[in-house]
């Protein structure tokens, strides 16, 4: 039995106790008494030492705790910093990223421009160089075409009708 149930006990003996009459006084037994005082008196160091340890239980309980709780705070605080950290690389990187998006357009465009006007240059030397072929070998076909008429036409009127050309007649 611990001191509670001992108290209890002695508060029950005093509660039915007999009362005196005409007063707020009560027989009760003077050994019964004495007896559960004494026991209260033997469980108090031990409930008091208990309740010390308890006690110092509690304080280093308490003390855990705190130390515990300072521990998750830090960690915490160091994963909420590490976090803002991660998010300002992240957007740090996004912006970089956007930039030389920008950048790679803007030079994507700027090589197309000078490709589109080195190949429209090499075209228009191109059909520079073809027109002149072309006028070369029109001017070669016109001389061809001029050489073969002077080879095919008379050069005087004479040839046209020499003796061998002529019909001989046959008298009838």
């Amino acid at each position: 039995m611990d001191v509670q149930e001992r108290l209890d006990e002695l508060n029950v003996l005093v509660e039915d106790a007999k009362s005196m009459p005409l007063s707020a006084s009560c027989v009760v037994n003077r050994s019964q008494v004495l007896d559960l005082i004494e026991e209260i008196r033997q469980m108090l160091p031990e409930s008091v030492h208990r309740a010390d340890e308890l006690l110092a239980d509690r304080e280093a309980v308490v003390q855990d705790g705190r130390r515990e709780a300072d521990r998750i705070l830090e960690r915490a605080r160091t994963e909420a910093d590490k976090m803002v950290s991660e998010h300002e690389v992240y957007l740090a990187a996004v912006a970089e990223a956007e930039a030389l998006r920008k950048e790679t357009l803007s030079d994507t465009s700027r090589m197309r421009q000078e490709t589109d006007d080195f190949i429209d240059a090499k075209l228009a030397s191109f059909e520079i160089t073809l027109q002149k072929t072309l006028q070369t070998v029109d001017r070669g076909r016109e001389r061809i075409r001029s050489q073969m008429y002077e080879d095919l036409a008379p050069v005087n009127g004479d040839e046209f009708f020499d003796g061998a050309a002529e019909p001989e007649r046959e008298d009838y």
